[in-house]
């Protein structure tokens, strides 16, 4: 069987960041892609998200993003990642669905659903897309309603005329206020008091990153940004905001009943009702790293978490596994963005580039 000196799983803004720069060093790779098209997870965002509604989104290495437009964001980004994969000649292969990762002497097994793939090293870009997060609360199973999570949200017209419970304390949670505010009832639920910024600049946004790697490197599972940050409204959230739709804020419930949710005495607040009947409930919960498929490896902590390695003196750099220094990890972590998905690309390749011999490095071309 063909031995690669890399390959890389997912061909999102991370994995194909870390393509171009395994390219351009020189270093015989592929790219394992489980979509049937280019794109990652932004084909599967819901069609309201126009590319002036996104958290931004960084340039690729040669590759200008798309600029702030009315376009719907699940089109304009697959088209520039599929324009730059063949632009940049970038050896994708597609859809392959990895199963597994595992050690077998010097070298490492990657098992799909397409094949098996022998690899010196591992750049694991798989995001978090695939691995939407819903807690757990009593009666869940027993809601009469809908329940829906950001990986399936249908847009604001699916709801319009339903009362609708918004949990979570994420961006997301507040771009889904925004949108469902103006057209619908809504009710916002969050586990703790929402923190709201006046204003953020680089160094906030780099002291912010520098806290989720605290956690990344004493192996804790990764928080986001957001988390650190706090949250802010856009001018396309103001409608919402004055509707009071924000001020309504209440603290999470204790269950879910066939109607609706309720709060038991202790924690529905000073004159909240104890009872709010919702017809659907959206989970605006997050995500977690998908990682599952690198299990045989056994790069966790007891914590939970698969710590990384520090990088240069831009933290976005850490990527290398601690556990195993042939595995790189781009877009986790502290470089769970698009920028920093970038920056995690170029020092995942460099890290190869560390790993694997000289004599093992093949010229491009392959």
């Amino acid at each position: 069987m063909d031995v690669y000196d890399s390959v890389v799983i997912g061909a999102g803004q991370a994995g194909l960041s870390a393509s171009y720069h395994l390219d351009r060093l020189g270093i015989r790779h592929v790219v394992l892609d489980a979509e049937p098209r280019p794109g990652g997870a932004w084909q599967h965002r819901w069609d309201s998200l126009t590319m002036r509604d996104v958290h931004g989104v960084a340039d690729l290495p040669d590759g200008p993003a798309p600029g702030r437009s009315t376009d719907r964001a699940n089109r304009a980004v697959p088209h520039w990642f599929g324009t730059y994969e063949t632009q940049h000649g970038l050896p994708v292969l597609r859809p392959v669905r990895v199963r597994t990762v595992t050690a077998g002497g010097d070298l490492l097994e990657v098992r799909s659903d397409a094949g098996t793939w022998l690899t010196r090293t591992l750049v694991n870009a798989t995001g978090t897309w695939t691995r939407p997060f819903v807690p757990h609360y009593p009666g869940a199973e027993t809601f009469g309603g809908e329940q829906l999570h950001t990986h399936d949200y249908p847009g604001p017209g699916h709801f319009r005329g339903r009362r609708v419970l918004v949990v979570g304390g994420g961006a997301s949670a507040v771009q889904f206020l925004g949108e469902l505010g103006p057209i619908t009832d809504t009710l916002w639920v969050t586990r703790r008091e929402p923190v709201w910024r006046d204003d953020f600049d680089e160094n906030s946004g780099r002291e912010a990153v520098a806290q989720v790697l605290d956690r990344v490197t004493a192996g804790l599972p990764p928080a986001s940004v957001v988390s650190v940050t706090g949250l802010a409204l856009r001018p396309q959230e103001q409608a919402a905001a004055q509707l009071g739709v924000y001020d309504r804020r209440r603290p999470m419930f204790s269950r879910i009943e066939p109607g609706g949710v309720r709060w038991d005495d202790g924690a529905r607040g000073p004159g909240q009702p104890a009872f709010e009947p919702v017809d659907s409930i959206l989970w605006a919960t997050g995500f977690r790293p998908a990682v599952t498929h690198l299990a045989p490896l056994h790069l966790r902590s007891e914590h939970g978490g698969i710590p990384l390695l520090p990088g240069t003196a831009d933290v976005q750099t850490a990527v290398t596994a601690a556990r195993d220094p042939r595995v790189q990890l781009v877009g986790y972590g502290p470089s769970a963005s698009t920028i920093g998905g970038n920056r995690a690309g170029r020092a995942a390749a460099l890290a190869v580039r560390r790993q694997v011999t000289r004599e093992t490095v093949r010229p491009a071309g392959r």
